[in-house]
């Protein structure tokens, strides 16, 4: 198939799945083209069969606002039409499914284009629940040819909110166990903790949902109990005051600020436990990385984080904002190597066999082909 693929192309876990699956399906076979303004950060372009097309938006002085939505839909037209694409595959609600609908629209009167919208999380909990954008999300869904969601949870509460009567197919996220993998040594965890303390590692955007600040405050009680470095994957809004709480409970040296990393899968294997004390997760992307890569996740009970972590079995999940639950937890993992490497041998079996790539890649080429032969 040729296969056009929209998303943003920054570090949000849609963007990284988007361009995850772009892959997986030009391993496959298919031409996958991608639709965005930048080349998305885990995208080699000069892998066979991808393609990437930027989305180029002027900005004249009668224009505010750039609008972007436009452009990005004439560039989507623009493509299938050159391509012969056969369907969209746009992910994140807005704009992306409005500006496919309007590709679709324009290329009518030559020929079907069918598309399909992926919800991943905030496009729908925070984005399109906002009273500015509830109707058009709403309408984008309900045009879409196809719906998927990354979780029951998410569908459940796309159902609730939106009243949505569309079908919506639940495919969750997925992992390349080949690439994710556990380090039988962890080789380069030593350029880190140099003390020989074990690792603990967060990765995000830094954003108030991720409760970022909340691991400097596991960090300073786990260093209570156990020695222990946290490396801190990411960056955004709430990166400058996590560096001051560091400093203000002196646990500074304790701590490695990274910034953003196009190679997370060499850093996850280094750690022992992964800590992710979100207010909100549709899935949990990072906790599935870890546990491919034979790492602890230690999570908080929300969304749809316990559609894939097990509680006591894969994993640890707590209620968020609870740093003394979580604390303890790490500490459980710092100081038990059999009850490490239970949690992480049955996590690293759970990824390979429920989430591996070779289960739901074929699960996405299966539902394209069925929105293709729909009339």
């Amino acid at each position: 198939m040729n296969i056009g693929i929209t998303c943003y192309p920054t570090y949000g876990g849609s963007g990284i799945v988007a361009t995850e699956l772009g892959l997986e399906l030009a391993n496959r076979g298919h031409e996958v083209h991608f639709i965005t303004y930048a080349n998305p950060i885990r995208l080699d372009p000069d892998t066979p069969r991808i393609h990437y097309h930027e989305v180029e938006v002027s900005n004249y002085p009668l224009f505010q606002y750039p609008p972007y939505c436009l452009a990005l839909a004439s560039r989507m037209m623009d493509v299938a039409d050159a391509y012969e694409l056969d369907l969209l595959h746009v992910h994140y609600a807005i704009p992306h499914s409005i500006a496919a609908l309007l590709a679709q629209q324009m290329l009518a009167p030559k020929r079907r284009l069918p598309f399909i919208t992926t919800l991943h999380g905030t496009d729908i909990t925070l984005v399109g629940a906002d009273p500015s954008y509830l109707p058009i999300t709403k309408f984008s869904i309900e045009k879409s040819d196809g719906v998927t969601s990354i979780s029951e949870d998410l569908k459940r509460h796309t159902v609730e909110v939106f009243g949505i009567a569309n079908d919506i197919r639940v495919i969750p996220n997925f992992i390349n166990c080949e690439l994710y993998r556990p380090s039988t040594d962890r080789a380069g965890a030593s350029a880190y903790a140099r003390n020989g303390e074990k690792l603990l590692i967060h990765v995000s955007n830094f954003r108030p949902v991720k409760r970022a600040l909340d691991c400097i405050r596991i960090l300073a009680e786990v260093r209570k109990h156990a020695p222990a470095h946290l490396l801190m994957v990411g960056d955004g809004p709430d990166r400058g005051a996590a560096e001051h709480l560091a400093r203000e409970l002196k646990i500074a040296p304790h701590v490695s600020f990274l910034g953003k990393q196009n190679h997370v899968e060499r850093l996850i294997p280094l750690a022992h436990a992964l800590l992710m004390p979100s207010e909100m997760e549709s899935f949990g992307l990072v906790a599935l990385e870890a546990m491919a890569c034979g790492v602890a996740p230690i999570a908080t009970r929300v969304g749809g984080v316990p559609e894939v972590i097990t509680d006591g079995e894969t994993g640890f999940m707590e209620e968020p904002g609870d740093i003394a639950a979580q604390a303890a937890r790490a500490v459980e993992l710092l100081s038990d190597d059999a009850l490490h490497t239970r949690i992480t041998k049955a996590g690293r079996q759970r990824a390979e066999e429920r989430f591996g790539a070779d289960r739901i890649i074929p699960r996405y080429e299966s539902f394209y082909r069925e929105i293709l032969e729909r009339r």
